[in-house]
């Protein structure tokens, strides 16, 4: 359990009110991830959702060929900061990530109980919509970031 000044410390939890951001802390500890490590694999079932509180995480996106899998190309696709959300694969099912996740700096993290999350959203369908909205949000600011990346690799020389 987190205390819920730390969480108040992040936009993304503005929508919550004082009980609701009681029970979202309850549901959620803090972390440190090594640098070098990876905080999670595309592919996997999302069990967390986290907050990056500090340092410097990187989400790739590796295709690799279904024919011959020692074939792989990783792109990266975005650069999460202090203050933002990753794993939002946590509340969009199927709850599969979509990326993974490189710890590049050493790293504080919040992390929330995924499937608590969805149990406290089931029965407070205002916070599942305040949880939607930010996580379209969230999402929509990540698809910018890699049309940018798309864009700066594809431009003419």
């Amino acid at each position: 359990m987190v205390s819920t000044e730390l969480l108040r410390r992040f936009p993304f939890f503005g929508f919550l009110s004082p009980l609701e951001l009681r029970e979202v802390a309850f549901i959620t500890d803090e972390i440190h991830a090594e640098a070098g490590s990876s905080l999670f694999e595309m592919g996997e079932e999302a069990r967390s959702l986290f907050f990056l509180i500090d340092g410097e995480i990187e989400l790739h996106y590796i295709v690799i060929d279904e024919h011959e899998p020692q074939l792989r190309k990783d792109f990266l696709v975005g650069t999460v900061n202090p203050g933002e959300v990753v794993g939002i694969s946590a509340i969009i099912p199927p709850h599969r990530l979509t990326a993974t996740a490189y710890v590049l700096s050493n790293s504080h993290l919040l992390r929330i109980d995924a499937w608590a999350l969805r149990e406290l959203c089931k029965v407070d369908h205002d916070m599942a919509v305040g949880f939607d909205r930010a996580v379209l949000k969230a999402t929509m600011e990540r698809l910018q970031f890699t049309r940018i990346q798309l864009a700066a690799a594809t431009a003419p020389l």
